[in-house]
C-alpha cells in the first residue's frame, strides 16, 4: 500500500506543524469514515501515537503519514495534494480506487 503527499501538500503540512509548534514526533494521520453515494469520507489530523500492530507508517516528502492497516486496500495509490486557488484553499485527496462523481446505480447521479 502506498499513500503519498505532493511536494505542495508536504510543504503546507510542515508549515502548519511549525506554526502550531507541534511536537517533533507529530505525524499526519489519515482515516476513512462512511461511504455511500458521495464516495469515501476522509479525515486528516495530527497525532503523536503510532502502533505498528495497528498502523501503517509512510514517509513522503519529509512527512510521516500514518493510517490504520484496515484501510490499506482502500487507500492504495492515494495522493494527497494541497490547492490554493480563487475557488478555495485546502487539501485534496485523489484516490484511484474510488473515483469521485459516479454515484451509485439508482441514485439518480446526485
Amino acid at each position: 500500500m502506498a499513500v503519498s503527499l505532493t511536494p505542495v501538500a508536504a510543504s503546507e503540512i510542515k508549515r502548519i506543524i511549525e506554526e502550531q509548534k507541534l511536537d517533533s514526533n507529530t505525524v499526519l494521520r489519515m482515516a476513512i469514515g462512511g461511504g455511500g453515494c458521495s464516495g469515501l469520507q476522509y479525515s486528516l489530523g495530527f497525532d503523536t501515537e503510532y502502533d505498528p500492530k495497528l498502523d501503517f507508517r509512510y514517509e513522503s516528502n519529509g512527512i510521516s503519514l500514518v493510517t490504520r492497516k484496515k484501510y490499506a486496500l482502500h487507500l492504495d495509490g492515494t495522493v494527497i495534494d494541497f490547492v490554493d486557488s480563487p475557488m478555495g484553499r485546502g487539501f485534496v485527496i485523489n484516490n484511484p480506487n474510488y473515483p469521485r462523481g459516479g454515484g451509485c446505480p439508482g441514485c439518480g447521479g446526485h
